[in-house]
């Protein structure tokens, strides 16, 4: 009996517990809301003209909503119901675009100014042209590099008003001590005290700073051009002959559509209406069709577009696996291809969420700016006073003040420039050349067609390893 007792009471024990963990996950999921869409709606490629109304049942913690829909989502943005966004899982409403802004963006670079610029097709290409220039004037002679003023660093230093506040309590305190003025009592401390450890400790914060901002620069280079070369690996793979051709075509319009949004839906200089649609117009990658369904999502702000985008190429390839088409090992190959190339693209995403901690940058514009009047002070002090200063010793002490200026401003800014690489700057990576290289090459591997068949005494002939006479 005691056994029986104890039975039942754990068994009632644990059932109790299993409600109440049901009840807290049904509170859950009524304070959330979900879309249940239909599988044709998501691609709306799949649908004809005469797709009969469907009906979409928006579940929230307010009941049941039915909402009719003829194509897609167009009648939608005529019905607003009252949601709380914080908590939505998918939003349906139509965002508006909106024009690029360095200081709402939540990805922007350090480089960047806090005004907003609005950037035309034309001025992208033309800066696209000077990016390219630039990289080949890394092979020029000495005196060119020099004598060059955009894209260096010194058109970015001679705006930093560290420098030039440094020099000027440099001059101020020379001339001071040319005009007769006294010497301040606690010059002489000057002497007695190492300023070098606090300069030390501050270029290995630098060298440290750009090496990490470097590191970050050429990783999201290498994830960019991954992105490109998985399209076009997805672009040779369904060029073969016994892939369909519409369904190859269709595929690898997807991919650069995702490919070009990408770069969009990073809140940089690139926008769908100065962007993607004047690409769109040139390549047709996205048909009206196409565009209805993308209208929806917001490209400029987030992933949303690209990542649906590769959700369309996901189904077309188990479209065509369901229908014999293709067998399990291409299938497999086409879906690892497109998730490399949204891992590529997520990759750039993540490094752009976390940019270099401002709290690490803060700290070295303080540094900077307490130890370069310092040194200006203690150089101003050392180079003489009243009858006895010299013009040699004081030209010496100001180029050794201004060359520490610019180490120490040159090497923030180089790290700062290189946080965002994909900004407006000269030096940011050339966005336009790699998206518009990769839709050419896709293209071109489509249209590739093999000269003649394979003739297997000409190859055998061909391949025959001449004789070599051996001279002594």
């Amino acid at each position: 009996k005691k056994r029986k007792y104890t039975h039942s009471l754990s068994l009632a024990s644990s059932r109790y517990s299993r409600a109440l963990k049901l009840g807290f996950f049904l509170s859950l999921v009524r304070t959330k809301c979900t879309i249940v869409l239909p599988e044709s709606e998501i691609n709306p490629t799949t649908m004809d003209s005469n797709t009969e109304s469907k009906t979409y049942k928006l579940f929230s913690s307010s009941g049941e909503v039915e909402m009719d829909d003829k194509l897609g989502l167009q009648q939608q943005n005529s019905y607003q119901p009252k949601i709380d966004t914080s908590s939505t899982m998918y939003n349906t409403t139509k965002a508006e675009n909106t024009q690029y802004s360095h200081s709402s963006s939540p990805c922007r670079g350090m480089n960047m100014d806090s005004n907003d610029i609005d950037i035309t097709w034309q001025e992208l290409h033309q800066l696209e042209d000077k990016r390219r220039k630039l990289l080949s004037k890394g092979e020029d002679p000495i005196w060119r590099i020099l004598a060059s003023w955009k894209g260096t660093s010194l058109s970015a230093m001679v705006k930093d008003p560290l420098i030039w506040a440094t020099v000027a309590i440099y001059v101020g305190l020379r001339l001071q001590a040319r005009l007769g003025g006294e010497q301040p009592d606690f010059a002489g401390m000057f002497a007695d005290t190492n300023i070098d450890i606090l300069g030390g400790f501050l270029s290995f914060l630098l060298v440290l700073f750009v090496n990490q901002t470097n590191g970050r620069f050429f990783e999201m280079y290498q994830r960019s051009k991954a992105a490109a070369g998985r399209v076009q690996d997805v672009a040779g793979f369904v060029s073969m002959e016994s892939f369909p051709h519409a369904s190859a075509n269709r595929l690898v319009r997807y991919m650069n559509a995702a490919h070009v949004s990408g770069y969009v839906g990073m809140g940089g200089p690139y926008t769908k209406s100065n962007f993607f649609d004047q690409i769109n117009s040139e390549h047709q990658l996205l048909n009206a069709r196409e565009m209805e369904r993308i209208d929806e999502l917001n490209m400029n702000s987030g992933a949303a577009v690209f990542k649906e985008l590769c959700t369309w190429c996901e189904k077309d390839v188990g479209k065509l696996r369901k229908a014999n088409h293709i067998d399990s090992y291409e299938a497999l190959f086409l879906h690892n291809k497109i998730l490399d190339f949204r891992a590529a693209m997520d990759g750039i995403y993540d490094y752009r969420d976390q940019p270099t901690h401002y709290f690490y940058i803060h700290f070295l514009c303080l540094l900077s700016a307490l130890y370069l009047p310092l040194f200006a002070v203690d150089n101003a002090y050392s180079a003489g006073w009243g009858a006895n200063t010299s013009l040699s010793v004081e030209l010496l002490n100001g180029l050794i003040v201004f060359v520490q200026c610019v180490f120490a401003v040159g090497l923030r800014l180089m790290g700062q420039f290189m946080v965002d690489p994909y900004g407006d700057d000269m030096e940011d990576l050339s966005v336009v050349t790699y998206v518009l290289g990769t839709i050419e090459h896709s293209k071109a591997i489509l249209s590739s067609q093999t000269p003649a068949d394979v003739d297997e005494a000409q190859e055998r002939n061909l391949m025959k390893t001449p004789k070599i006479n051996a001279v002594c």
